[in-house]
């Protein structure tokens, strides 16, 4: 191990109480990007964060403008003929309803035992301020060893709907080898992680209308079709009792998974009993012929998110619904298009709802799914640092959820995303009582110091 490897893992170790106290200060400012409210705040987290880049010598710091909430920027590339990464991360946080079931006030960063909470923690002020804490490391004992950039957004909480048009506007600005993604998180404390597959997203929403108002049921019912009912025969008709998509062509496009990916999966440490554990339902559901990590992590889903439609209060009212809505998400697997499942959708209305209704589908948003490469040099680089602070190989998985930037960077500017990230299943993101894993965090923090030193 070089001298200043060393010495960068040193400083990591003594300057830890200073890197949670940066931490807190980030958590303390509530820059919820879905309140108009939380404008300002949302502002001042990205004023923070600049002024943290700039702290670390970090060159051309800008707070940028988007459409909607601003991007910061940052560099050093005083590292001629090295690799340059770019870091991706986001500063804004959801909101903290219900405030009643916090067990500390969501903006104040609290260590109770092992963890802090407080919102954000996790998702991912603290994965940005390791991130922080490591190149702190490294440049308060030496000289960086690699080229840096940030892209850091205010908008990943509401679907990031600014960065695709930034990229595209600042593709020369972003230019870079590789990019660091720490959002991703682990699988357990004890299983260091690497996700290469994220599912793409489609959300729709569907709306059934029949009478022109609500009718009395008594004196309609039988004559009018419900358009309730209507609607839950065509959800119902969306699957098989396998759990298989019933849409025209859903799986025209669907990469299969290879004998090593399912190997892959099949060392991941979930199995069917973790899913009913975790879930609390009585039995898995799904396609017999995957296993549950494959279900979630590599195969495309349809779900039905909401539905209204009639008297929803307490009590009785005998009404036949004027009209009933479903929202609609499909969860996509790489080479499927957003755009593709959509008409397959309304290829599906279009042969099955009944001439008793109209109908009409609204293609909410979407984004396509996206596949790193597990042999470049940056996986290989995180996958080693991983395996030397954790003293075991990494879990390679695919992970169910979308974060559309990893898409955005593969096909504007061309480059593979490394994702890790050091928050846990059980750290209730987007829920009351939030929280960060402090030994996780920690040795997260050496592992991205080593991270730079092997790239």
């Amino acid at each position: 191990m070089t001298d200043h490897r060393q010495a960068a893992l040193d400083y990591a170790s003594q300057h830890q109480t200073e890197f949670l106290n940066d931490m807190a200060a980030l958590v303390a400012i509530p820059s919820i990007s879905t309140d108009p409210e939380a404008q300002s705040d949302v502002r001042r987290a990205a004023e923070w964060i600049a002024a943290r880049l700039e702290s670390l010598g970090m060159e051309k710091v800008a707070v940028m403008p988007t459409a909607g909430h601003p991007v910061v920027y940052g560099e050093w590339l005083g590292a001629p003929g090295k690799p340059t990464v770019l870091v991706y991360g986001h500063y804004d946080v959801q909101p903290v309803d219900p405030i009643e079931l916090w067990q500390s006030p969501p903006f104040e960063a609290t260590v109770r035992g092992e963890n802090v909470y407080g919102r954000g923690t996790s998702d991912m002020k603290a994965q940005d301020v390791a991130v922080f804490s490591a190149l702190e490391s490294i440049v308060q004992t030496g000289k960086l060893p690699v080229n840096v950039k940030f892209l850091l957004e205010g908008e990943e909480e509401i679907g990031s709907p600014s960065l695709d048009q930034f990229i595209i506007d600042h593709k020369d600005l972003l230019k870079a080898d590789a990019a660091l993604n720490p959002d991703a998180g682990m699988i357990g404390m004890q299983y260091p992680t690497i996700t290469y597959g994220l599912r793409g997203l489609a959300a729709f929403e569907v709306r059934v209308y029949g009478p022109s108002s609500d009718l009395h049921s008594g004196m309609f019912g039988g004559v009018v079709h419900n358009p309730a009912v209507a609607l839950a025969e065509l959800i119902a008709g969306m699957h098989n009792a396998n759990g298989d998509v019933l849409l025209p062509g859903f799986y025209d496009d669907v990469r299969p998974l290879s004998a090593e990916e399912r190997a892959e999966f099949a060392r991941l440490p979930m199995d069917a009993e973790h899913f009913m554990e975790m879930t609390g339902v009585p039995m898995l559901w799904g396609e017999a012929e995957y296993t549950p990590l494959e279900r979630v992590g590599a195969r495309p889903t349809l779900e039905i998110n909401g539905l209204l439609s009639g008297f929803t209060g307490q009590g009785t009212k005998t009404v036949l619904p004027a009209q009933a809505m479903a929202k609609i998400t499909c969860r996509l697997v790489p080479d499927q298009d957003p755009e593709k499942i959509y008409r397959s959708l309304q290829s599906y209305l279009e042969q099955n709802a009944p001439k008793t209704i109209r109908w009409e589908l609204i293609n909410m948003h979407g984004g396509p799914a996206s596949i790193s490469d597990r042999s470049s040099a940056a996986v290989q680089a995180m996958s080693s640092a991983l395996e030397t602070v954790w003293g075991s190989k990494p879990l390679f998985r695919r992970e169910g959820g979308s974060i559309p930037v990893v898409a955005q960077m593969q096909s504007i500017l061309g480059i593979e995303s490394v994702l890790t990230g050091f928050g846990l299943p059980d750290d209730n993101l987007h829920a009351p009582n939030e929280k960060q894993h402090l030994p996780t965090w920690y040795k997260g923090i050496d592992a991205l110091i080593h991270f730079f030193f092997n790239l």
